[in-house]
C-alpha cells in the first residue's frame, strides 16, 4: 500500500462526513497516474504554489497602488492570510485541508495588476472581466500554455470562491467566508496605517460584537463560522456577526474601495490601461508566445487581455514607460 494510499484510508476515519475525501475527487481534465506520497488535493497545492501566476501575486496590489511601506497587503499576503484562516476553519470541522488550502492559494491568481481597478478597467475594454474567471482560466489552461490540471473539486472552488453561487464542497464554502474575513480585517489595518479611517470612524457596533483590534476581530469571526458550522449542510456564521461583516464590508467600500484619497489615482489606471491594450492590439507579434499562439487559438481582444491580467504592478509601470515615455536624450 503506497503512503497515498494510507492517507486516503486515514481520511475516510478522520475526517467529518461532510468532508471531501481525495479519494472520492471528481477527477482530473486530463488523466493522470495517481502519486504514490501525495493525495489528489495535496498535489494541487503544491502544484498551485510553484506556479508562475502564485509567485506574480507578491507584486500585485491589494488595495493601495504602489504604497509607500513595507507593510500593507499586497494580493500574495492577502493569499497567505486567507489560506490560514481557512486551514484554521478546516482542521476545527475536521474538514479536508488540503482541498481547502489548494482553493484559497489558487483563488486570487487571476487578479489584474493594480487590483479591482485594474479589474474595472478591463472591464471597461474588453467586456465583462471577473478575477475568479480569470483565475479558472489560469489553472485550465494559460498556466505553462496548458494549466495545471487540477482536481474538480479545487477548480470549483476557485471559480465560486466570489459572487451569489456557493461552491460545491463545505471546504470551498469555507474559503469564501475566509476571503471576506481576511480582506475586510486588513483593508480596514491598512487604511487606518494610511491614514484613511480612525477607529473611531468604525460602524458603532464593531467593537462590540467583534473586538477593538484586527486580531479580536478575526478570532471573533473565525470562532463563530467554527461553531455554527459544526455538523451542518452549509458553511455559515452567526446572523449577527454575518451582519456586522456585511456591514463593515459596505463600509468600506464607501470609504476606501471607492470613495477615498487611495482611489483617484485609478482613472490614470483605466487610461494606461487603454494605451498598453490597444498597443498589443496593433501589435500582436509583441506578446509573448507563452500568452497565446498567433497561429489560431483564442482571439487577439482575449490573447491582449489574457496577457496585460498577468502582469504585475511593477512590470505593467515598467512596460508603459518603455513604450510611451520619452527616453532623456543623450549624446
Amino acid at each position: 500500500m503506497s503512503l497515498r494510499e494510507k492517507r486516503e484510508q486515514l481520511e475516510e476515519q478522520i475526517l467529518s462526513p461532510q468532508a471531501m475525501r481525495s479519494s472520492r475527487s471528481k477527477g482530473r481534465q486530463d488523466y493522470e497516474e495517481e502519486c504514490s506520497v501525495r493525495t489528489a488535493f495535496h498535489r494541487d497545492r503544491d502544484r498551485i504554489i510553484h506556479s508562475k501566476a502564485f509567485r506574480r501575486l507578491k507584486h500585485k496590489t491589494q488595495v493601495f497602488i504602489s504604497p509607500e511601506g513595507d507593510h500593507y497587503r499586497t494580493r500574495l499576503t492577502h493569499t497567505l492570510e486567507v489560506a490560514q484562516i481557512a486551514r484554521t476553519a478546516a482542521r476545527a470541522l475536521t474538514l479536508n485541508e488540503d482541498l481547502t488550502e489548494a482553493i484559497a492559494l489558487g483563488h486570487d491568481l487571476g487578479h489584474t495588476p493594480f487590483g479591482h481597478a485594474g479589474e474595472a478597467a478591463l472591464s471597461q475594454i474588453y467586456g465583462p472581466f471577473k478575477h475568479n474567471q480569470q483565475s479558472l482560466r489560469i489553472v485550465e489552461s494559460l498556466e505553462g500554455g496548458k494549466g495545471l490540471n487540477l482536481t474538480w473539486e479545487v477548480r470549483d472552488g476557485i471559480l465560486n470562491h466570489t459572487g451569489s453561487t456557493l461552491p460545491s464542497t463545505l471546504e470551498g464554502q469555507i474559503v469564501k467566508i475566509a476571503d471576506r474575513i481576511a480582506y475586510i480585517n486588513h483593508d480596514i489595518d491598512d487604511a487606518l496605517r494610511a491614514g484613511i479611517l480612525k477607529e473611531e470612524d468604525l460602524p458603532r457596533d464593531v467593537p462590540y460584537i467583534l473586538g477593538n483590534t484586527s486580531s479580536m476581530r478575526i478570532n471573533t469571526m473565525v470562532r463563530d463560522l467554527i461553531e455554527n458550522s459544526f455538523a451542518q449542510p452549509l458553511i455559515q456564521m452567526s446572523p449577527q456577526v454575518m451582519q456586522v461583516m456585511l456591514d463593515l464590508r459596505e463600509f468600506l467600500f464607501e470609504n476606501v474601495y471607492v470613495g477615498s484619497e487611495a482611489k483617484k489615482e485609478d482613472q490614470k489606471i483605466i487610461k494606461m490601461f487603454n494605451h498598453v491594450f490597444n498597443y498589443f492590439l496593433e501589435r500582436p507579434e509583441e506578446i509573448p508566445l507563452e500568452n497565446g499562439s498567433l497561429q489560431g487559438g483564442s482571439l487577439l481582444e482575449r490573447r491582449v487581455c489574457d496577457y496585460i491580467a498577468g502582469m504585475t504592478d511593477i512590470y505593467f509601470i515598467n512596460l508603459y514607460q518603455k513604450l510611451f515615455i520619452p527616453k532623456p536624450w543623450s549624446s
